[in-house]
């Protein structure tokens, strides 16, 4: 959180590039480290039956997140912006001294009084947790017996590769598919396509995120993370033929065209509405 503070601060007030680049900077190391953190911290206290929904309610923060990001840069100029982004990082910042530890983490560091707390904690003190304590006691032991053993030439084995190959796969191709690209120029796109009001229509383009996050927040753990992987993968390829279809035809088609038009529009949309948390979601159930 404080690389937050201190990049947005150095964004609001840089007097050159610089400043920008410094501050871009700390903002990916804060942003590295709680896409990490929160994650793991989620499924490891959430309910078993509850676990991929609630996972999916991280990534439903950050789409509003940005959706509030676009209403606000419709008043306010990016200087104000950066520095409205310091605030919910100095709300939170007081606030985690009030969250209970992860009861997973507690009972891995042979901490059994207070995992056992913290987990009542969670659920309630009125909630019976012992047939929780007891399978994440079973958990924990197995996985410190096998953590126990396993080097890196075990790699090797599939155990442990395979989980490893998807979980960067996943994240690595959910990068490559370019939702960052589109997000970041999304005004430039609409701007392009004869949009009159560009930043308005970017607003919606997040409103449109929300919907769709907030539907597979929904739907996971219902249909399941692979169902929702490949739908989201199917449309993400048919948006991004569009988004080359739309830049290929550029060269060749009006600007003022309806088609030109349609197609960046289309593709803009279309990249966003895809879940994109299923990814996060799928990797934390796999170790």
């Amino acid at each position: 959180l404080l690389h937050y503070i201190i990049g947005w601060l150095r964004i609001s007030f840089a007097k050159d590039t610089s400043f920008l680049y410094m501050g871009r900077l700390l903002e990916g190391f804060g942003v590295g480290i709680i896409s990490y953190t929160v994650p793991v911290y989620i499924a490891e206290i959430a309910p078993q039956n509850m676990r991929g929904g609630l996972g999916s309610v991280n990534h439903l923060s950050v789409t509003i997140g940005i959706m509030l990001a676009y209403l606000l840069g419709l008043f306010v100029s990016w200087r104000i912006l950066a520095v409205l982004g310091t605030l919910p990082c100095i709300v939170l910042i007081p606030g985690l001294f009030f969250i209970p530890e992860s009861p997973r983490w507690l009972a891995k560091m042979g901490m059994t009084d207070d995992f056992e707390t913290s987990l009542q904690v969670l659920r309630g003190f009125e909630t019976d947790i012992t047939v929780e304590v007891n399978e994440i006691k079973r958990s924990v032991a197995s996985s410190t017996k096998r953590s126990s053993t396993v080097r890196f030439v075990d790699l090797k084995r599939r155990r442990y590769y395979f989980p490893l190959m998807v979980g960067i796969g996943l994240l690595v191709l959910q990068q490559l598919g370019g939702i960052n690209g589109v997000l970041f120029y999304s005004s430039t796109i609409f701007e392009s396509a004869g949009v009159t009001s560009s930043n308005a229509a970017t607003f919606g383009v997040g409103a449109i995120q929300v919907v769709a996050t907030a539907i597979s927040t929904w739907l996971v753990d219902k249909a399941g993370r692979r169902l929702l992987l490949t739908i989201s993968s199917i449309g993400m390829t048919i948006s991004l033929a569009i988004v080359a279809a739309a830049f290929y035809l550029k060269g060749f088609v009006s600007p003022d065209s309806d088609i030109y038009s349609m197609l960046s529009i289309l593709s803009v949309v279309g990249v966003v509405m895809p879940p994109q948390d299923t990814a996060f979601t799928k990797i934390t159930g796999l170790y």
